[in-house]
C-alpha cells in the first residue's frame, strides 16, 4: 500500500475515534459523562440502568477496539501485533469491566475517583495510546 494512502486511512481511523468522542453523549447511554463534567466527589451517583449502561460501554471499547487495531496494522503492517493487540484488549476489557460493574452497582463517594479512571480506560483509546510506542520501540529493537 502506498504511504500517502495509509497516512489517509489512519487520519480517517484518528478522526472516527475524534467523532466518537464529539458525539458520544447522542451514541452512548452513559449518564456519568455528565455527572464526571460536575463535582462528583460531593454529589450522589446518577441514577442508571446497569444492563444498558454496561452495553453501551461495551459497544464503545469494541468501537475503539476495532479502530485501534486498524489504526495499529496500518502502522506497522504485521498481524502479529494485531493478533497480540486482541489479546491485549480482551484481557484489558475483563480486567477493568469487573471492578467498573463493582462500582456500578454499589456507588460510594469515595471510590468515584477510582470509578472515573476506570471508566476512562474503557471507554476511551488508551490502549492505542499505550500500544503504538510500544510497538514502535519493539520494531525498532528488532
Amino acid at each position: 500500500m502506498h504511504k500517502k494512502v495509509t497516512y489517509i486511512l489512519v487520519g480517517l481511523l484518528v478522526l472516527l475515534l475524534v467523532l466518537i468522542r464529539a458525539y458520544e453523549n447522542v451514541l452512548f447511554y452513559d449518564p456519568y459523562l455528565t455527572f464526571f463534567e460536575n463535582d462528583y466527589l460531593y454529589i450522589d451517583s446518577p441514577r442508571r440502568e446497569v444492563l444498558k449502561l454496561v452495553l453501551s460501554t461495551t459497544f464503545r471499547f469494541l468501537l475503539n477496539t476495532v479502530i485501534s487495531l486498524g489504526i495499529l496494522y496500518l502502522i506497522f503492517k504485521d498481524k502479529s501485533i494485531v493478533k497480540f493487540s486482541i489479546i491485549i484488549f480482551a484481557v484489558a476489557y475483563v480486567l477493568l469491566l469487573i471492578p467498573f460493574l463493582y462500582f456500578v452497582i454499589n456507588p460510594n463517594q469515595e471510590d468515584y475517583y477510582l470509578f472515573f479512571n476506570i471508566r476512562r480506560f474503557l471507554i476511551q483509546p488508551i490502549g492505542l495510546i499505550l500500544l503504538l510506542p510500544a510497538f514502535y520501540y519493539y520494531k525498532l529493537n528488532r
